[in-house]
């Protein structure tokens, strides 16, 4: 996956407020909430309630990592276009690069995991 980059060059991590460095555990960080969801459909749980709950999960975190960032609620509901517009975009595009990474790859990250599960 390609990671956002700056003007200069470096890898980044945009925030409502901030631009800063992606540091070394982005990815590991990521894979742990993968992990977490995989771990409540090997839990008989719908895939389609895990991905929910995440994405509900997600929104949360985003909304109060954002409010800290505020010195009260009025500045903060001033920013709310431009905020959600900033995580809906960013969403769409890391889901857009990792869709298209799913295609590119379908034969190896799901057929694969499909024979895996039917011969069990």
């Amino acid at each position: 996956m390609q990671e956002p980059k700056d003007t200069s060059g470096q890898a980044t991590e945009n925030t409502a407020q901030t631009k800063t460095p992606i540091d070394g555990m982005f990815y590991k960080r990521a894979d742990s909430h993968i992990n977490l969801a995989n771990s409540h459909i090997q839990a008989k749980v719908a895939p389609a309630d895990a991905t929910n709950s995440l994405m509900f999960a997600s929104s949360r975190f985003s909304a109060w990592i954002t409010a800290v960032g505020f010195k009260n609620a009025e500045e903060m509901q001033k920013e709310k276009t431009e905020i959600l517009d900033f995580f809906t975009t960013q969403y769409k595009f890391m889901l857009e690069q990792n869709f298209d990474d799913y295609v590119k790859n379908f034969d190896k990250l799901i057929n694969d995991v499909k024979k895996y599960t039917e011969n069990k």
